[in-house]
């Protein structure tokens, strides 16, 4: 495993945030190693799924939060473990069936892509992960390694993806791509629908509309959340499925599909760099912003209306990250409980980024609709950067 974390500009100022390691591949199905902090039982109707330090951790969602480290970084003592990172989306129809970044051997015969992942078990304590699939497009030129993040299950079953692109300097070239099943493949049928994105991070599906977070700006693009027109997007990897035009590298893209600005940071809001975007059981919406330590609260027309967790006026981000850490993934209950990963990024003589093992998932519980102060799961994390929740099958 490479220990240099990677690194995603947040800002429109050369502000660089790291999101995961890179690391070393291994066979393509996998039993998992895992490692269970043992707790009093409690009761819980999800199980919320975090990648830090290309470690899958696993948290029962309820005090006092059962930890399993469901699969270890691949290197020499787990040979057979796989490199998990980013934001982690469960098929709605194949509960468990995941998609999450997956990076294993990217240094060397491998490439970043995303893992079709099975999950077996029923327990914090028993879970174990196999790779059945993997997404691995091309990407463009950047000056940055390839970075994937985001990803979500259309209602037709088909799978979407972003990855960052540039994220110090120059113009977005992150990419949002739409993949064809069976997914059961290490070659997935694909067509890029943008090649634009400035810093595409995290994705949300919400009926035929698809809203994709940028977190930075470039000359042709503001930043903002995104949406698109899902209805407009091709059926197949080929023109006769509206996937009628090539990207760059040679690889399928349309050309029909366009979108348009949903959400605008810092328009009457405190989102100040958008990197996710979840959709409580009400309909609201939450969108996150690491570099100011906040996540806002919108209405489902995207109007503003709190922030539920944010930084206190009187904090500077130092050699501590804020109070409320630096949110970036974002994952929903079935109980509307909110969860958090905080990266947790801090400023010092060399920048601004992750520190040493600051980083802390969270929770964000609401009584009587009032948001609580955030519940720290775990702590001492290796920039953890996603979020995804698994609802338990009912007993």
């Amino acid at each position: 495993m490479n220990s240099t974390p990677r690194l995603v500009v947040l800002a429109c100022a050369a502000i660089l945030l790291s999101l995961t390691a890179c690391s070393s591949s291994s066979p393509r199905s996998r039993a998992s190693r895992s490692t269970t902090t043992t707790h009093a039982p409690a009761q819980a109707s999800a199980i919320v799924l975090n990648g830090q330090g290309n470690d899958l951790d696993a948290y029962l969602a309820a005090p006092p939060f059962t930890k399993q480290v469901v699969d270890h970084h691949h290197d020499d003592a787990h040979p057979n473990s796989l490199d998990i990172n980013g934001q982690i989306c469960f098929d709605p129809k194949n509960p468990r069936r995941f998609i999450a970044g997956e990076d294993t051997n990217q240094d060397t015969t491998g490439h970043p892509g995303w893992g079709i992942l099975q999950l077996s078990g029923d327990h914090v304590g028993n879970l174990s992960i196999d790779e059945v699939g993997k997404l691995v497009p091309t990407y463009q030129a950047s000056t940055d390694n390839p970075e994937n993040y985001g990803c979500g299950f259309l209602p037709n079953g088909n799978i979407v993806t972003t990855d960052v692109g540039n994220q110090a300097a120059g113009q977005g070239d992150g990419q949002l791509i739409v993949w064809f099943g069976p997914f059961d493949s290490f070659a997935v049928k694909y067509c890029k629908i943008d090649v634009g994105l400035t810093t595409g991070q995290g994705v949300l599906v919400r009926g035929n509309e698809l809203f994709v977070a940028n977190a930075r700006a470039d000359d042709d693009h503001a930043s903002g959340v995104y949406r698109y027109d899902l209805s407009t997007f091709p059926t197949s990897n080929d023109a006769a499925g509206g996937c009628d035009g090539k990207d760059p590298t040679g690889a399928p893209m349309t050309t029909k599909v366009t979108s348009s600005v949903f959400i605008k940071p810092n328009q009457g809001n405190n989102v100040a760099t958008p990197n996710a975007i979840v959709q409580a059981p009400n309909g609201h919406l939450f969108v996150s912003s690491v570099i100011n330590g906040v996540i806002g609260e919108f209405d489902a027309n995207g109007t503003f209306l709190r922030d539920v967790v944010k930084a206190k006026a009187t904090e500077k981000l130092g050699a501590k990250p804020f109070s409320v850490g630096t949110p970036l993934g974002l994952g929903v209950d079935a109980l509307g409980n909110l969860y958090y990963a905080d990266i947790g990024i801090v400023a010092g003589p060399k920048g601004v980024g992750p520190g040493d093992a600051t980083g802390t998932v969270r929770r964000v519980a609401f009584v009587k609709g009032k948001p609580q102060a955030p519940v720290v799961l775990d702590r001492g994390l290796a920039f953890p950067d996603g979020i995804g929740v698994w609802t338990l099958p009912a007993p």
